[in-house]
């Protein structure tokens, strides 16, 4: 049996605050605080610095809450495999991915997942802010990036490739560059933080410098104004897949593409043996994006 007040502690981290914990352990949050500061002062260690709007772990917390979470996944797996209940997943899931991913890629997917596994509680954030696993309080994240986060678990699912690309209607007007050159005599689109562009092309990389022809800090609008006529956008391929089938964009440059170390990831807080829920929902995106995602199979080569 753990230490209750371990439990405590890890129930205030997940909950997000003593408020919400008290009320799951059905303890007053005067007594909360007192447990949560005993258990401070036995170890030693400051474990969350407390405002009147938020909690914060120390490293040291930080630290205890993934070696604590890694003990009860333990315990929970042992008890379920005495119980011969350890194949079927169950329990809350908390799952977080960027928005128009998530919207275009996961949720068209979800009801396979719900009802193949009817015990998991999911509940699914769709946000293009960073999601810190323990802040938020989430089992799982799918991130795009080079970088899944130190001290993670990532399973990788695919490249992301992302490529140059624009409008029929705005290479009517303005014309095709044929080289990287060019590309200083068009109009570039990009999101705040997304240039210059880093590409690789024949000769290794190639660092495209210049700013965006509309500030924004929107991708969604940037996809929509290349969509229209407005200019030249490096977009992922899951993102733009299908207005290239359609023949709404046209690739440009074609021997140039974002760097390759970028990825999609699916992140959790290191654990022995992580619920059985967190391992079926990775088991489901394999079976969605692995060994080929959907975006890349019929569009380009």
């Amino acid at each position: 049996m753990m230490d209750p007040d371990h439990e405590l502690f890890v129930t205030v981290v997940d909950e997000g605050g003593l408020a919400a914990a008290g009320r799951r352990l059905h303890i007053s949050p005067a007594m909360m605080s007192k447990r949560l500061a005993r258990l401070e002062e036995r170890l030693g260690a400051k474990l969350i610095h407390r405002t009147t709007r938020r909690l914060a772990l120390t490293p040291a917390g930080e630290r205890l809450h993934a070696d604590l979470r890694g003990i009860l996944a333990a315990l929970d797996e042992a008890e379920r495999r005495v119980s011969g209940a350890s194949a079927v997943a169950s329990g809350s899931l908390r799952i977080t991915a960027p928005t128009s991913f998530g919207r275009m890629h996961l949720a068209p997917y979800l009801q396979r997942f719900i009802d193949a596994h009817p015990k998991v509680e999911l509940a699914v954030d769709l946000s293009d802010d960073f999601a810190d696993l323990i802040e938020s309080r989430a089992d799982l994240a799918i991130r795009i990036t080079a970088d899944p986060g130190p001290g993670l678990t990532a399973k990788r699912l695919a490249t992301n490739r992302r490529i140059l690309c624009a409008s029929p209607d705005y290479l009517a007007r303005h014309g095709t560059p044929q080289t990287i050159a060019d590309l200083k005599n068009h109009r570039l689109l990009a999101a705040e933080g997304q240039m210059p562009w880093r590409l690789v092309g024949p000769m290794g990389p190639v660092s495209v410098e210049g700013r965006s022809d509309v500030r924004t800090n929107s991708s969604e609008l940037v996809r929509e104004l290349t969509l229209t006529g407005g200019g030249i956008a490096l977009r992922s391929l899951w993102d733009i897949s299908g207005a290239i089938g359609r023949g709404d964009v046209r690739q440009i440059l074609p021997n140039f593409e974002g760097s390759a170390d970028v990825g999609l990831f699916a992140v959790q807080l290191p654990q022995h043996n992580p619920p059985a829920a967190i391992t079926a929902f990775i088991d489901f995106l394999v079976t969605l994006y692995v060994p080929t995602p959907p975006w890349e199979r019929t569009v380009l080569p």
